[in-house]
This record gives structure tokens, C-alpha cells and sequence, in this order.
């Protein structure tokens, strides 16, 4: 499917577009220039929606490359392929381009890689697909429409757009009245389909953007105040009965062994470098991005970007190099 926005070559995203519609017909040129540096258009393609806050397990990724396993498929490869069981058994095995991770990562990896990550880190993939596919089918049904009649409605915080040219937003059922269901994103993290993935500033979009985003930033010491709050404080809600009732992902008898963002920085062989702040308590610092594990509940980790940290340092927050 053709996308509307794109990334040809890393690091270079692109869009493609046409003249504004209006019930399926182009209009004329003097309808859609508004002014001199302003023109309406509809999209050329479809887009990407990544939705905000959660991190389902992987289907298919790229594996990396290795002398010692030139039978490894290129391109993206499904979880389930025996490859995958291969690389996750050891993935630090000598041949793979480097990654270099502090000896406690590593640590804390190596404890839960082995022969049965991949099989399970496919498991539920499978069962997190699957539950999105059944939401939105069910609320078509539900609003008496067809796939062609069917319309969502997305919701965004800060950011618009991630590095890959996908939007980033809440995503759910357009209805007008009131009240609507929760977003899939609250759904599926209520369900236990999907980890939590909470990267600040888009972490509440039903809020009033205005301003700079470090106007955002929050006080040093105020971790469990925002950790209560809005979408955040829900979402946070929704994964922690999840986990205490053994659903999903965190099924007792076979648990999510990697974390969808940990498979991803192995199989692209590049270190985390999200700081984190643990929303759990008062502290008045950010965590190194390879110490992220130390906060033992995954909803209590808020993820932020590299770029964004000398903004905390300025309010005061203490950010150790990287």
C-alpha cells in the first residue's frame, strides 16, 4: 500500500499529496491556494499510525547480519522463523555487529534471553494483533457501519509525526455522542495485549498544546503527581491490574520474556538512549537510558528522548551523561 508519508532512506521523510477534494473531485487551483504560502490538500497514500503509549510484541522484524549465520533471512523476517530463535538465544554471540551495554543491562538481558525468547516473544505477538483487529471489527459492527463507512478518530499530544513519518496519536471510534469508549491504546493496555511505552512529551493528548514543550517539562520531585494525571494516570492504572491479574503479556505461566523496545535495539544492535524517569517516587534526577530496568514496574518508567534532556536539566532535574 502506497504511503502518504514516507521515509525513502533513513533520516529523510517525505510526503506525497494532491489538489484538496470535495466529495471525491479535485478542485481547481484557485480553490485550494488560500494565500501565498498556504494550499489545501488531501494525501496520496495512506498513513501510518503509530499509536502513543504502548509497545506490542514484534511479528516481524529485520535481523541483523553475521558471518557465522549467512542462512539468516534479509529484510524483515516473521518472530516465529528459527532464525529469530537463534539470534535471541545469545545475541551477543562474537559476529554480529557491535553493541556495547553496561555490564547490569547485560545482566538483566541475559537472564531472560535464551532458546525460549523468541518462540515466546512470538506467542504474543500473535494474540495483540489479533485483539486490535477484533476491536476495531467490533466497533463496526457495533456503529452499524461497513470497512468503507467506518471512521476513526485520532488524537495527538505534542509531537505529530515519529522518525519513520508515522502519526503519533490516540486512535478511536469516531462518535460524536458522548461518552465514547476508551482509545484502543487503553484498551489494549487494559487487556494486557500490549506493554506500556510512555515517552514524554506525548503522553496526554487531551490536553491544551500551547507554548514551547519545555514549558512541559515538570518540577524535579513531582514524578508521582504527573504519574496521576490524565491519560498518563489512566493508562498507568489500566497496565498495573493487568499485570496484578496475570492477563496478556503478563500471564503468569509464560510472561513477556523481552520487551518489544529491548528486541529492537538488540536486532538494530544500538543502545537504548531514552532517559527515564521513574514515576514511582520523588526523585529529582533522570536514569541513565541503560538503566531503565531498574524501575521494576514497567508503567513507572517515562521514557525521554536524548534531545529533550538538557531541558530537564535546566528545571533542575540532575541528568547523567551518556
Amino acid at each position: 500500500m502506497a504511503k502518504a508519508i514516507e521515509q525513502p532512506v533513513p533520516g529523510i521523510t517525505v510526503g506525497h499529496g494532491l489538489l484538496a477534494r470535495s466529495r471525491g473531485t479535485a478542485q481547481p487551483v484557485d480553490k485550494i491556494v488560500h494565500d501565498g504560502d498556504t494550499i489545501n490538500i488531501a494525501a496520496d497514500g495512506n498513513f501510518g499510525v503509530r499509536l502513543l503509549g504502548v509497545d506490542a510484541p514484534e511479528v516481524s522484524f529485520q535481523l541483523p547480519r553475521s558471518p557465522n549465520h549467512p542462512d539468516f533471512p534479509k529484510g524483515f523476517a516473521d518472530i516465529g522463523h528459527p532464525a529469530w530463535t537463534t539470534f535471541l538465544t545469545d545475541p551477543f554471540e562474537a559476529g554480529y555487529p557491535e553493541l556495547t551495554l553496561r555490564s547490569g543491562l547485560r545482566s538483566h538481558l541475559l537472564a531472560r534471553l535464551g532458546p525460549l525468547a523468541g518462540p515466546n516473544h512470538a506467542a504474543h505477538g500473535g494474540p495483540a494483533t489479533q485483539a486490535l483487529r477484533d476491536m476495531i471489527s467490533a466497533d463496526i459492527k457495533e456503529q452499524g457501519l461497513t470497512e468503507t463507512t467506518f471512521k476513526l478518530r485520532l488524537a495527538f499530544a505534542h509531537e505529530i509525526l515519529d522518525r519513520y513519518g508515522r502519526l503519533l496519536c490516540y486512535v478511536n471510534r469516531d462518535q460524536k455522542q458522548k461518552p465514547r469508549p476508551d482509545a484502543y491504546n487503553e484498551r489494549l493496555l487494559a487487556a494486557g495485549h500490549v506493554a506500556p511505552y510512555f515517552i514524554w512529551p506525548n503522553v496526554d493528548p487531551f490536553v491544551r498544546q500551547e507554548g514551547r514543550v519545555s514549558d512541559s517539562v515538570p518540577a524535579p520531585g513531582s514524578a508521582r503527581t504527573i504519574a496521576e494525571k490524565g491519560a498518563l494516570g489512566r493508562a498507568r492504572r489500566h497496565v498495573r491490574q493487568a499485570r496484578e491479574a496475570g492477563l496478556g503479556l503478563w500471564q503468569h505461566a509464560n510472561p513477556l520474556a523481552v520487551l518489544p523496545f529491548e528486541l529492537r535495539y538488540l536486532a538494530q544492535r544500538r543502545a537504548p538512549d531514552r532517559y527515564v524517569l521513574d514515576l514511582s517516587d520523588d526523585a529529582r534526577e533522570l536514569l541513565h537510558p541503560q538503566s531503565y530496568f531498574r524501575v521494576t514496574n514497567p508503567e513507572d518508567r517515562l521514557f525521554i528522548n536524548a534531545e529533550h534532556a538538557p531541558l530537564f536539566a535546566e528545571k533542575g532535574w540532575s541528568v547523567p551523561p551518556l
